[in-house]
């Protein structure tokens, strides 16, 4: 049997916190990945409609290879406002990348598509710099999961999404996390049942301990919410490996097949598809060929497992377009 975390959160990566802030008036919120220390991150996107602030900057050619936080978001590009939230607290606490007297938060984030889900839109004013903050402020080592922080508004083909999380140790003695906002054009249940695509990989029941179908539905055609024509599941997955920037990105590119091992389909034009992977370099690669492959297929694991966790933590609210898993 894997070995998760005592959590079975990505916070069993030793030094990371995550903090959730929601508004359930308008069924959106915001969620930080933030490090007791700044951490490597890389980042790949596979969807055809992303949304994202200084992605470019987690290219292995760039200057800076350490970031302070990452964020994922509801509320489409007004979402990209959670960032600047976390960018003014962090820069308050004393915390950024140094350009002479000044400090510069360094500040990654993704938005997801949640702005025809059932709550009210009609805000006064850009709710998501305010949620950012208070995000940030409520990091901890202990999070809720499903519907809350990015994951509040979610939904997928034909479930309410979440937000999902998990983890396991490797033989290495490295950890593996998971953190995803399951707001999928495709469906993380099969067909019309309760059971999840994700289920070869689940640990101890986490998500139900329901298995697999006898029969699967004619595969070519799957359930889709085309009417919407806009979602995104983004992700981060994190590791105590030593990594580079260039590593880094290789954790986050073979983690999208945890994507696509959990949600049918995945990375659809219509989806912004996206995964950070972060690295606080607590632990050494032993044998970096062997290490690194491992990582990369323990990352597709752990997502799948915690975009499972993501639709089966979910809970209803008033207005809802679709179901929850807990209710069916």
């Amino acid at each position: 049997m894997p070995k998760t975390g005592p959590l079975n959160l990505i916070t069993d990566v030793a030094g990371l916190r995550v903090g959730n802030a929601s508004d359930t008036l308008v069924k959106t919120g915001a969620t930080v990945l933030v490090g007791d220390a700044p951490f490597t991150a890389g980042v790949h996107v596979m969807g055809g409609a992303p949304g994202t602030r200084e992605t470019d900057l987690l290219a292995a050619d760039k200057t800076v290879e350490q970031v302070d936080a990452l964020v994922l978001s509801g509320g489409s590009a007004f979402g990209l406002d959670a960032a600047s939230g976390v960018a003014d607290a962090l820069r308050a606490a004393g915390r950024g990348f140094a350009v002479g007297d000044q400090l510069v938060p360094i500040v990654p984030g993704a938005i997801l598509f949640d702005l025809i889900n059932g709550g009210d839109k009609n805000w006064p004013e850009n709710p998501y710099k305010r949620l950012g903050a208070a995000a940030l402020a409520n990091a901890s080592a202990s999070f809720e999961l499903g519907r809350t922080g990015a994951g509040t508004g979610c939904t997928t083909a034909t479930l309410m999404g979440g937000l999902g999380s998990a983890s396991v140790v490797l033989p290495s003695g490295h950890t593996v996390g998971a953190l995803v906002a399951v707001n999928a054009l495709g469906s993380a249940t099969i067909a019309n049942s309760r059971q999840f695509w994700a289920a070869p990989f689940e640990v101890a029941g986490e998500f139900g301990g329901l298995g697999l179908p006898q029969s699967f539905p004619e595969p070519h055609m799957p359930p889709t919410k085309l009417a919407a024509h806009a979602n995104t599941t983004i992700g981060i997955i994190a590791t105590d490996a030593q990594l580079t920037q260039a590593q880094c990105t290789r954790l986050a590119t073979a983690a999208h097949d945890g994507y696509a091992r959990a949600l049918l389909p995945s990375h659809t034009p219509m989806d912004g598809d996206l995964i950070f992977a972060a690295s606080t370099g607590a632990v050494p690669l032993g044998n970096p060929i062997a290490d690194t492959l491992y990582l990369g297929h323990a990352a597709a694991t752990v997502m799948a497992r915690a975009i499972a966790r993501a639709v089966h933590a979910a809970t209803p609210m008033e207005g809802d377009p679709l179901p929850c898993w807990q209710t069916l």
